[in-house]
């Protein structure tokens, strides 16, 4: 297939994890990407990578919670290919301590610190994205990565949370401003499936596998969902990252041209399938009351 033939592509936080993943595989595809990250390398070596297969990527350093920077890897893709028809907000930046610090406890640094990427580098991306799609005047698309953090809360990830909270309701605000310049926007909210890489610092080796997998292989490399993973749904096979790529490659391909302002809780297994009232999975009204009709 080649969905993304002759469109071009930025991707924010494109050096590890998800982002590289939907960069080596929309490359594929006959896209041609702007890699970008936060570690200049890391950017370089996926538009390296996908130079090496025959595709077409650049590889730009960009941090998203600085709006110059932003913009210059949207100037980047002009420049190198003169338009833009895809932005992928990926970037992502987990709280400090990853979790450890009660909410109560989290300073304004490190609020800031995490929804200065999550959330405001999420308008920064479609703020200049859709600047350059107004000028061009035939429409475009932006993908944004948010989280079922956003849905429902991680425990001890409140900063990270709200972020992300707020940028699924950026989505439906950014949907509905832009729609008339024929330009959509849509999220995912990976809930597993998630890259290791996220928990690690940004220089640590790019691993390309999932929590998930992770623990597979810790465990010997026998998968039993029944015991292995806490959601209803059971596979065979561990959540990796090509689950949450292909919920992102849906988005970002014309298979989803007349979709706007949603956001898809990908490789949930099951997640928001029920609430957490205790109620037992075989149950009649006679076991609540206490008893049968004559009672």
């Amino acid at each position: 297939m080649n969905r993304f033939e002759n469109k071009v592509i930025v991707i924010t936080g494109g050096g590890a994890g998800l982002g590289r993943a939907c960069a080596l595989g929309w490359a594929a595809e006959g896209g041609s990407i702007v890699v970008t990250d936060i570690v200049e390398a890391r950017a370089k070596s996926v538009a390296d990578h996908i130079a090496a297969e025959g595709g077409r990527a650049i590889g730009v350093r960009a941090d998203v919670a600085v709006e110059a920077e932003v913009e210059a890897a949207v100037a980047a893709a002009v420049a190198e290919w003169g338009r833009l028809d895809i932005m992928f907000a990926n970037a992502g930046r987990a709280p400090a301590g990853f979790g450890a610090t009660p909410l109560e406890d989290v300073t304004e640094a490190e609020w800031d610190d995490v929804n200065a990427v999550v959330y405001k580098g999420v308008f920064f991306s479609g703020k200049h994205a859709c600047r350059q799609m107004k000028k061009q005047g035939d429409g475009g698309n932006i993908v944004v990565t948010t989280s079922a953090g956003g849905i429902n809360a991680y425990p001890g990830f409140g900063p990270y949370n709200a972020g992300k909270a707020g940028a699924i309701g950026l989505i439906k605000s950014m949907a509905y401003d832009w729609g008339r310049y024929g330009i959509r926007v849509n999220g995912l909210a990976p809930t597993h499936g998630m890259s290791l890489n996220f928990a690690l610092p940004p220089d640590a080796e790019v691993l390309g596998i999932s929590y998930e997998e992770a623990a597979l292989a810790e465990a010997g490399g026998v998968w039993d969902p029944v015991t292995m993973f806490p959601g209803p749904l059971k596979v065979g096979r561990p959540p990796g990252l090509r689950d949450n790529a292909a919920v992102a490659t849906f988005l970002a391909s014309d298979d989803s041209q007349y979709l706007s302002g949603v956001t898809i809780p990908a490789s949930d297994g099951g997640n928001f399938a029920r609430t957490s009232i205790p109620i037992p999975e075989a149950w009649s009204l006679q076991d609540q009351v206490g008893g049968g009709a004559d009672s």
